[in-house]
């Protein structure tokens, strides 16, 4: 496992580290849809091979990291599925394969944790004290189980937010915070970005992303925000009429790459895709990348760990 420092970023490249895109819309789509709460996190079991194959595919595109398929791992989840397993069953076996997908490459594996409830729910159903328990195991699983550090992916309520700030400060666990955001830059607890983004950064995170928001709202987010900090994102390259049941691709790899190439005047640390998608999505931002190759970002904005290269 790699101990990440969160404060001495080498600027070693000159461009944004690249994340993978969507798994779960990606595994679904070749596989089928699972109505479990689990959504595709039980073929982790059922199709580890079709789990390393698009971790593979990313790798070869031009990932610099995967991301690994925990997103409905968490013990809530698993609880409401009411399977046999454990929730560690599955977290495993997603780490194993994402770290059996990067072993002899320098891809840093970044383990997913999800909100404890639907990322779009706006209404807490569960106690505070159950929301402490669910990502204090789900966290400390994923670092156990050999991530180099934890997404904590669409976040959208600041109790949440709270507990796991708190909880990875406290143990010293490298880590990042993405958050879903409205259309009015808010969370769906309420709470304005500028506040949220100020909370957060007292607990030094690695970097504070952005993702599973459409583009219309992406453009408002740049236009008003101040990145004063490490940044990324990973837009929803879907339609925006879809359910968890079929989610259609609606931003083709070149007019993403277009979007991402305006972007970088902001200089963002990562970006990569949300649902919608593919490996396509990220081979055609490594080209971009590839073809940019005098450009240069400043030091303050580089997320690769300095022992990597």
């Amino acid at each position: 496992m790699i101990q990440l420092n969160p404060f001495s970023l080498a600027a070693r490249i000159k461009r944004p580290l690249i994340l993978d895109g969507a798994t779960g819309s990606i595994l679904q789509k070749r596989i089928g849809f699972d109505k479990s709460p689990l959504w595709t996190s039980e073929y982790n079991i059922t199709y580890p091979e079709e789990v390393l194959r698009l971790h593979s595919e990313y790798i070869e595109s031009g990932a610099d990291i995967i991301t690994t398929n925990t997103f409905r791992t968490n013990p809530l989840a698993v609880k409401l599925a009411g399977t046999s397993k454990s929730y560690k069953q599955y977290l495993n076996k997603a780490v194993k394969i994402a770290l059996e997908a990067a072993a002899g490459t320098p891809v840093l594996v970044a383990g997913s944790n999800p909100p404890a409830e639907d990322c779009y729910k706006e209404d807490r159903t569960i106690s505070n004290d159950e929301l402490i328990d669910n990502h204090k195991k789900h966290i400390s699983a994923l670092m156990d189980a050999g991530c180099d550090f934890v997404l904590n992916e669409t976040q959208s309520h600041m109790d949440e937010i709270r507990i796991i700030l708190e909880f990875c400060s406290k143990k010293e666990i490298p880590f990042i915070i993405c958050l879903y955001l409205t259309d009015e830059l808010r969370l769906l607890s309420g709470e304005p970005l500028h506040e949220v983004t100020a909370e957060i950064k007292q607990y030094n995170p690695m970097a504070i992303g952005f993702n599973c928001i459409f583009g219309l709202t992406f453009g408002k987010l740049v236009n008003k925000e101040i990145f004063n900090y490490n940044w990324g994102y990973y837009l929803n390259c879907g339609s925006g009429n879809f359910t968890y049941k079929e989610i259609k691709c609606d931003l083709s790899p070149i007019n993403y790459a277009e979007i991402i190439s305006d972007s970088l005047k902001y200089d963002p640390s990562f970006v990569g895709g949300c649902c919608g998608s593919s490996p396509s999505h990220i081979k055609t931002i490594r080209r971009l990348f590839n073809e940019k190759s005098n450009y240069k970002i400043s030091g303050k904005n580089q997320l690769r760990p300095e022992r990597r290269f």
